[in-house]
């Protein structure tokens, strides 16, 4: 993610400007030459490299983007709607972590005035974010309107009778929003996809493609991974590996988010396989890595997102393949998180998942609208907003994910679903998506007794006791224990928690004071500290 600069501001600008009016001036040429000269159109007048290229642009536009732009504003099919039980559960755990209702709500409906947000436009929104529809309440009415109550108390005030001219931000229901990328735009992500290759490749990864038969399911198409002669167990998802070979650490587990693959990663991951990192001068004793790749979120034209399920039982086929049932760290960014909530909650792999290292998380607080709205509904000003909205948002891939795709509580990560595993989440200070304040200091709070008691209900395998100890863990972490100096009150205070030291057990938070999304990848002492924290969990096999 680039900075907030003048200079980048202009730069971004130019290169947006640039890359989108590319096809309407080749369409326009075209339409001229042939306006102009007819038949004789056919006989170039610029270098034929120049008009081919504009022919192209043209063809591109009208029989690629137009029909996928019409393709991907098809409605999705919402899973099932929680349980009622568990509709109340998910509620109440949403409006216990609520410090701003108002302006809670007032995001939530695109900076509506408060005044505009009432009755009906209320239970719009919840119709959508707990009972996965749209449409009239129906038999639901009486429960939407406990739930009305319930946020009449948490405002403060009663909500007016009626409908205002507020709408809500509704992702799965609302259109997909997209812009054109150019021929030029994705030969210069297969270019990326190309130094990716071969960066990797020189670090000791492997990749993993998928069967001969699915060559053409992917725009730009990557003719040099086919020179591998290994192949993914898994239909859709291609991946990195490096051979696990130690008897006495775990493997890792990468999982990437949104953006151009793999590329901005290649550092991180190959210091991990550095000498200084994982690896060792014996060749017997090798941290294995695996860095899986999702192509509908990596800005390319390719199969839509696979299903919760589909994508877990994926990832689990490849992880037996290499690991086998040994537990392994789980490691994710941004989208990657997302992921890395659903392995933790699927039957098959959940047992193996060992340590876990979050990365600029947006699947912790995902009930508040800073996510969905920063992402696909702010209006860009800044350099950065500008580079998200056009590079990330804007994109058909990662727009279709997201609006057709995403489908937030599945996607939500409470602590109740870490408090069996050691976690490290790492926060940037300046983050343009998430709301890195709100979710550090929920994470630096002990567990509470209703999150408690909801995570005690909802696992069959786990106990209470286990559950108050990992209370107490996260608990101690708070108080730092009993082993250092007791803190002044200053120093209790609520930014505590972003100069905790890193202690290894319960939930760790790494706060990075100056930093955006993404641009902890970007230097090596950032890096360095992630880096730390997964060879530390690798060492542990408890």
């Amino acid at each position: 993610m680039i900075g907030t600069s003048k200079k980048e501001y202009w730069f971004i600008r130019v290169c947006i400007v640039g890359l989108h009016h590319i096809a309407p001036l080749c369409i326009a040429y075209c339409v001229l030459l042939v306006c102009i000269y007819g038949f004789k159109a056919t006989t170039y007048r610029f270098p034929l490299l120049v008009e081919t290229g504009a022919i192209l642009e043209a063809l591109f536009y009208f029989a690629v983007y137009v029909p996928h732009n019409r393709y991907i504003q098809r409605e999705t099919a919402h899973p099932p709607a929680p349980a009622r039980e568990e509709r109340k559960q998910l509620f109440a755990l949403c409006n216990d972590n609520i410090t701003n209702c108002e302006g809670y709500l007032r995001k939530w409906f695109l900076g509506a005035e408060i005044e505009e947000i009432k009755r009906e436009n209320v239970k719009e929104f919840l119709l959508w974010a707990f009972f996965n529809r749209g449409g009239l309440p129906g038999d639901d009415d009486d429960e939407l309107e406990e739930y009305v109550s319930a946020t009449e108390k948490l405002l403060g005030r009663p909500i007016q009778e009626g409908r205002g001219s507020a709408k809500p931000l509704r992702l799965t229901l609302d259109g997909v929003d997209m812009l054109h990328r150019s021929l030029i735009w994705y030969f210069c992500v297969g270019f990326v996809d190309l130094l990716t290759f071969i960066k990797l490749r020189y670090h000791g990864f492997h990749f993993h493609r998928t069967s001969f038969s699915r060559f053409f399911s992917i725009w730009p198409l990557r003719p040099y991974s086919y020179l591998t002669s290994q192949h993914s167990p898994a239909k859709h998802t291609t991946y990195w590996h490096r051979a696990h070979t130690s008897k006495t650490k775990l493997p890792v587990v990468f999982l990437h988010g949104i953006g151009i693959g793999l590329y901005p990663y290649t550092n991180f991951l190959s210091e991990l396989n550095s000498s200084q990192g994982l690896e060792t001068s014996n060749p017997n004793d090798q941290v294995g890595i695996i860095a899986i790749e999702i192509m509908p979120v990596s800005f390319r034209i390719t199969h839509a997102a696979l299903s919760r399920e589909a994508l877990c039982a994926e990832i689990t086929s490849i992880v037996r393949k290499h690991f086998g049932d040994q537990k392994f760290v789980l490691s994710s960014h941004s989208y990657g998180t997302v992921i890395s909530t659903h392995l933790l909650a699927y039957p098959p792999l959940a047992e193996q998942i060992g340590p876990v290292v979050l990365i600029d998380p947006v699947s912790i607080m995902l009930h508040l609208p800073d996510v969905a709205y920063n992402f696909t509904r702010r209006q860009p000003v800044h350099a950065n907003e500008f580079q998200l909205y056009y590079f990330a948002s804007m994109d058909s891939g990662v727009a279709h994910t997201l609006a057709r795709h995403f489908f937030w509580n599945e996607n939500i990560l409470w602590k109740k679903d870490l408090i069996f595993h050691k976690t490290t989440v790492s926060l940037g200070g300046q983050d343009l998506i998430v709301n890195t304040e709100a979710v550090g200091q929920y994470l630096s709070e002990p567990i509470s007794g209703f999150e408690s008691r909801y995570a005690a209900s909802a696992s069959s395998s786990r106990t209470l006791i286990d559950i108050d100890k990992s209370t107490e863990i996260d608990s101690g972490l708070r108080n730092r224990g009993n082993d250092t100096p007791a803190e002044s009150d200053d120093e209790q205070g609520e930014e505590e928690w972003k100069n905790r030291p890193w202690r290894g057990d319960g939930i760790d938070v790494l706060w990075f004071s100056g930093l955006d999304h993404a641009q902890v990848f970007d230097k090596p002492a950032t890096r360095r500290r992630l880096i730390n924290c997964i060879r530390a969990y690798c060492e542990d096999t408890d």
